[in-house]
């Protein structure tokens, strides 16, 4: 799932260079499902909900939806058996807000209660340890919404519009479930019926559609497994536009995107067509689509973001990393689920590095570059481990944590094992037999990394997924002459002390830059201050840390050959004055390395307006003056771009 707040997203694209958002639409890559206005201490979950004593097989939602009334009436069928002999009673989760009228079994009620959100169910004899049971719930009520929208009513163009969204303890509020994603169903049939001129969309497979006087049932089916908070529903009267994705030679899946009638334009057709490649992208490098016998679509939905609905994602918008975006999670949330919502990274995070994977595909890798920077400004924010310990909504999907510094643990790995091992680890990972529809934990993962790589990752799943902070380095280097153009290189490390762990264990590239040609070396830094040295032929005149950017850090300082201490961070200040008439003055920092530097002005439709910096320059601090006396009243923005870093900032010129 991906979460887009609309206003930040126009106010991003204002102020993006031309050629980063022409003819697309541009997404946040500081992403969050949290939406705004929603009551977190509402829903705070100390203890997972779902009945740990069985493991269900089957769902069939058979369900009766009256947009006016906003009411679901419906009968919910749940197979399944238990985990240990001679039991009678489980429960499902069910909100309050429904009336439960009766429960059966083998066509006769059976005894049920309803309270604390739980459906408490006795059944009619006493089962061994797998035997399978099946009970009917037929049940009545306002759908409710504790989340991002478990189930709502909405319109657009004076339609209705209705859709679910469950993640990740909302299915109860709107059908009764075990509502834990680490049991997963076997296969599920959804119909719902609604009034005649909607249609309603759901997982799988349409298997029939039939009218009776004012009302329609779509019948739904897959034949998959999936987890709870995946199965749903999006109605409104929408238009349909199909696409085909040739798999094979002979071979084609169907792709269908259920879209607003008045949304339906030849822009976003263009948009949708994206998801056919990103299909064979992805099925390249992650092995075939998992739900080849049914399908994938989208359906358009009244929510700012994406939602990775098994086979369907529900969409609010369709910028290609949105929707790439939804569709990794096909391979990463959907076929292989997070087993419990404390390892939610490995549905996230790699949801957002396959966003990363797409762009470096499609549009080279400069632009997998800066997505990577993006990224990493975000991560840098996270607070606490990528292994949720506070299993609140706002904890669980918090975008600086779960999102970008779990996509970044996945680019700081591949930087660590190299592109061809980290390729077969991702391949193997998703189609491991043993997870491959069910359900994972980061030691699965971690198994199939060292498997490949050979060697021990024990200090980088401890310090990255469970440690909490990055590396902040100091170092200063030299270089002595030991004759016939040979050198001694010197480099001494050190890190600020971490909470957990103390310091990071991290390979570290160190490009050296000589008058025959730069040299790359990595050294292994375990240790809080450590000195390495290392033979080169040729004259260094300057040392590369990091630099192809695979450790998520800071470097807080650092000297050269002359051991003259240089900036270690880009840092772009607020203009001042602020608001101004007629000039104001623009400061900056640039680190370390020359740097191909762009200052530019943008107007509030995104328009570039004036050029006040584009060239290379040397390291150091930097003022530039701008006098807009021929431009009138209103906000600007001025845009800082160099190869690693770009950052924006509203100005107000006041007249």
């Amino acid at each position: 799932m991906k979460y887009t707040n609309i206003l930040l997203l126009l106010f991003f694209i204002i102020f993006l260079p031309k050629n980063f958002y022409a003819q697309e639409e541009f997404h946040l890559c500081a992403k969050s499902k949290i939406q705004s206005g929603y009551n977190q201490n509402s829903l705070a979950k100390i203890n997972y909900p779902g009945d740990q004593t069985i493991d269900v097989t089957y769902y069939k939602l058979n369900i009766d939806i009256n947009p006016e009334s906003k009411f679901l009436s419906g009968i919910v069928t749940v197979k399944g058996s238990f985990n240990k002999s001679l039991n009678n009673e489980f429960y499902l989760d069910l909100q309050n807000v429904f009336s439960v009228t009766s429960v059966k079994s083998t066509n006769n009620d059976i005894s049920f209660s309803h309270n604390n959100n739980q459906v408490i169910i006795t059944l009619e004899k006493v089962y061994e340890k797998d035997e399978e049971f099946s009970v009917d719930i037929y049940y009545s009520g306002h759908p409710g919404s504790s989340g991002f929208g478990s189930f709502a009513f909405s319109a657009h163009a004076d339609e209705h519009a209705i859709w679910s969204l469950s993640e990740p303890f909302g299915a109860s509020d709107w059908f009764p479930v075990k509502d834990t994603p680490d049991d997963k169903a076997d296969s599920a049939d959804i119909w719902i019926t609604v009034p005649a001129g909607l249609t309603a969309v759901s997982n799988g497979i349409l298997v029939d559609k039939s009218t009776a006087g004012s009302k329609t049932t779509f019948k739904w089916k897959t034949q998959y497994p999936i987890a709870q908070y995946l199965l749903s529903v999006a109605i409104t009267n929408y238009s349909i536009y199909k696409d085909y994705f040739k798999y094979s030679e002979t071979d084609s899946m169907e792709v269908v995107h259920y879209i607003y009638p008045e949304n339906l334009t030849p822009e976003r057709k263009l948009q949708l067509n994206r998801t056919t490649n990103m299909l064979e992208v992805f099925t390249e490098l992650f092995g075939e689509y998992p739900f080849i016998k049914e399908k994938y679509g989208h359906a358009e939905f009244g929510w700012g973001g994406g939602m990775e609905h098994q086979t369907i994602s529900s969409m609010g918008s369709f910028g290609t990393d949105i929707t790439s975006h939804e569709l990794a999670h096909q391979w990463f949330g959907d076929k292989i689920t997070c087993k419990n919502w404390e390892n939610i990274w490995l549905n996230e995070g790699f949801a957002t590095y396959s966003e990363m994977l797409y762009r470096e595909v499609s549009d080279g890798k400069n632009y997998y570059d800066w997505l990577v920077t993006n990224e990493m400004n975000s991560a840098r924010h996270a607070l606490g481990s990528i292994y949720v310990e506070n299993l609140t909504v706002s904890e669980i999907f918090n975008g600086n944590r779960s999102y970008a510094k779990g996509g970044i643990v996945l680019h700081m790995l591949r930087g660590i094992v190299g592109d061809d091992n980290f390729f077969t680890i991702i391949k193997n990972y998703a189609n491991d037999p043993e997870l491959e529809y069910n359900v994972a934990v980061t030691e699965d993962f971690k198994a199939h990394a060292e498997t490949v790589y050979g060697k021990t990752l024990d200090y980088f799943f401890d310090e990255w997924i469970y440690g909490e902070n990055y590396p902040k380095y100091s170092y200063d280097w030299r270089a002595a002459e030991l004759g016939n153009n040979n050198y001694e290189v010197n480099i001494d490390i050190s890190q600020n002390s971490n909470s957990n762990p103390l310091f990071f264990t991290m390979p570290v590239e160190l490009k050296i830059e000589r008058n025959i040609g730069d040299t790359t070396v990595t050294v292994f830094n375990n240790e809080q201050m450590q000195s390495f040295t290392f033979n080169v032929k040729g004259k260094p005149s300057n040392l590369v840390f990091d630099p192809r950017n695979y450790i998520l850090k800071d470097i807080l300082s650092a000297t050269d050959i002359n051991d003259e201490a240089v900036i270690s961070n880009y840092k772009l200040a607020q203009n001042y004055p602020n608001p101004f008439n007629p000039t104001t003055t623009i400061e900056y920092s640039l680190p370390i390395v020359k740097a191909s530097v762009e200052l530019k002005i943008f107007d509030m439709l995104g328009r570039e307006i004036e050029t006040l910096v584009n060239g290379i320059q040397n390291p150091g601090n930097y003022e530039v003056v701008w006098n807009a006396s021929k431009f009138s009243s209103g906000i600007y923005f001025y845009s800082l771009k160099t190869d690693n870093f770009h950052a924006v900032k509203k100005m107000i010129l006041l007249r």
